[in-house]
C-alpha cells in the first residue's frame, strides 16, 4: 500500500531527493544480498520457518514506521523491510514451486502467481493512496501492519495445517 507514497514519506520526515535515494537503495541492496543468501540456505533452514519468520518481520518493520521521525529512523526499517524480504521471497517461491502444478500448467500457474501480485498492488496503492489522502501515513501504516500481521498468522495456520497432515 506503500509504494512511490513511500518518496511523500521520506520527504516528510526530512529526506531530500539524494537521502531518499540512498535509503532506498540500501533498502534494495539488503534485500537483493539477503535473497540470495537466504535463497542458497533455505533447504536446510526450512521454508516454512522462514518465510513465517519474514512475514513477522514485515508486520513490524511496517508498524516501526508510525516512529519514524528522521532518515536515519527510516533506513533502520527499511533495513528491517530488507531483511523481511529476503527471508520471506526466495521460501514463498520454493514453496509455490513445489506446491504448484504437475507441470502441464506450469506457465499459468506463474502468470497467476505474477499477474494477481501486480493487480494486487495496484488495487492497494489506491487504497494506500486514499488513506493517506482521507487520514495520514499513520493511519495507512497501521492498516498495513494489520493486514501484514494477519497474513503472518494465516500463514503460519496454512504451514502448520500442511505439516500435520
Amino acid at each position: 500500500m506503500l509504494g512511490p507514497l513511500y518518496a511523500l514519506f521520506a520527504e516528510k520526515v526530512g529526506g531530500d531527493v539524494l537521502e531518499i535515494s540512498w535509503v532506498y537503495a540500501v533498502y534494495l541492496v539488503v534485500m537483493g544480498v539477503g535473497v540470495i543468501v537466504v535463497g542458497k540456505f533455505a533447504d536446510e533452514w526450512g521454508h516454512g520457518w522462514l518465510l513465517v519468520t519474514g512475514y513477522g518481520l514485515n508486520a513490524v518493520a511496517t508498524f516501526a514506521y508510525l516512529l519514524v521521525s528522521s532518515m536515519a529512523g527510516l533506513l533502520i526499517v527499511q533495513v528491517l523491510v530488507g531483511v523481511a524480504t529476503a527471508l520471506s521471497e526466495p521460501t514463498w517461491y520454493a514453496l509455490y514451486d513445489k506446491h504448484s502444478g504437475d507441470g502441464d500448467h506450469d506457465g499459468l500457474l506463474w502468470g497467476l502467481s505474477s499477474g494477481l501480485w501486480y493487480v494486487a498492488r495496484g488495487i492497494a496503492m489506491l487504497i494506500g493512496g486514499y488513506i493517506v489522502a482521507v487520514h495520514s501515513f499513520d493511519a495507512l501504516f497501521i492498516v498495513m501492519g494489520t493486514i501484514l500481521t494477519l497474513a503472518t498468522v494465516s500463514q503460519a495456520r496454512i504451514l502448520q495445517y500442511r505439516i500435520r497432515t
